[in-house]
């Protein structure tokens, strides 16, 4: 059995099984695929509801679920909730994972849920410019160690991988009627991908530095935005009374799902590996806002998104492997055994004394 940071207990085969890095990878996967539910959803919620609104519950239901799993690990009334560097590091990430949803639900509030999917993808571009030292995150475990190839760049292969995901965001947009020139909504959504890039790089440091607790740290960020978003939000609640069980449905699954899972589920996997590798599979998440809108917004997918989508893909996995041999060490040779000493009856007698100083090769 392993027990993982974010509270839950794996059985583990042994002698086998799935590889640490393919379960990392299948979790960042699975966040993409959350969060690419959530376009839909928040432009949903943000048509009957103020958008303060929806943050401030989205990050009060995510705290109120955080906080009631803390409790029950904390193990004793003795225990502190949280170390001084879960604190300190959860504030500032509470600040900036704010910033990155409020420029991220306004955005969709004033564009199309598929537009906020496509152009936040850019932040896998941006978050290996914010990620200096290439790996300097990387590989890096709750106790901090650095597991990358060590120092450097990442290699131009890494940015060819990222120009692969920019064309297939192109191809994404034109598929979705077509290019335009960006509205409003399409500059937050752009702003909101700078911000989660440096939010990213900055979650990748922060583990590097000190022990971390995935929950812990999680809970730190959304009881620091319940507290960022209660007072301007406060004049609106009245119109919580006319919200619906459908619009109360997307909250829930903005809050326990696209908040307290991804946060918890990022954390931990940006932990066991990089800022960059970790932004790469996120950015699969465009190819998921698409599929939920076809599914369940009505819209239609063209040839051109197919082959965007496909394209992201590809470049995606290109940049993870690329990624992945650069913080790789190389394996290190066998030390040869020493050569064994003859037996004293075969050691040969010492120099004449007519030999020559150093006259024998070493």
């Amino acid at each position: 059995m392993k027990k993982y940071g974010l509270g839950f207990t794996v059985a583990v085969p042994q002698g086998g099984g799935v590889p640490e890095a393919r379960r990392t990878d299948a979790v960042l996967l699975l966040v993409a695929i959350v969060w690419g539910s959530s376009y839909l959803a928040a432009k949903t919620a943000t048509s009957a509801l103020p958008v303060l609104v929806v943050l401030l519950l989205r990050y009060a239901i995510s705290a109120a679920a955080c906080l009631a799993l803390v409790a029950g690990r904390r193990g004793g009334p003795g225990r502190r909730w949280f170390t001084r560097e879960e604190a300190r590091a959860g504030l500032v990430l509470g600040v900036t994972q704010a910033s990155v949803l409020v420029l991220e639900t306004y955005g969709v509030a004033h564009t199309t849920a598929a537009n906020a999917g496509l152009i936040i993808s850019l932040t896998i571009v941006l978050t290996p410019l914010l990620d200096r030292a290439g790996g300097d995150a990387g590989g890096s475990g709750v106790s901090g160690g650095s597991g990358g190839s060590g120092g450097g760049g990442l290699p131009p292969a890494y940015f060819g991988a990222c120009a692969v995901c920019v064309v297939a965001v192109g191809l994404l947009m034109s598929g979705s009627g077509g290019l335009h020139a960006p509205r409003s909504g399409d500059l937050l959504i752009l702003a909101a991908a700078g911000v989660r890039a440096g939010h990213v790089a900055l979650v990748g440091r922060f583990s590097a530095r000190h022990a971390l607790r995935p929950l812990h740290l999680t809970t730190v960020q959304t009881v620091a935005g319940t507290a960022l978003f209660a007072v301007p939000a406060a004049g609106s609640l009245p119109a919580l009374g006319h919200a619906g069980a459908g619009t109360w449905a997307e909250l829930v699954h903005l809050a326990l799902f696209c908040s307290v899972f991804a946060f918890l589920a990022q954390t931990w996997a940006v932990q066991r590996s990089s800022a960059s590798r970790a932004s790469l599979l996120l950015g699969t998440e465009p190819v998921w806002a698409v599929a939920v809108g076809v599914a369940l917004g009505g819209e239609h997918l063209t040839l051109a998104a197919a082959l965007g989508a496909a394209l992201m893909l590809a470049g995606t996995y290109w940049g993870q492997s690329v990624e992945r041999a650069h913080r790789t060490p190389p394996p290190s040779r066998p030390t040869p055994l020493p050569s064994p000493s003859p037996p004293p009856s075969q050691t040969p007698p010492p120099p004449s004394s007519s030999a020559p100083l150093g006259g024998r090769a070493r």
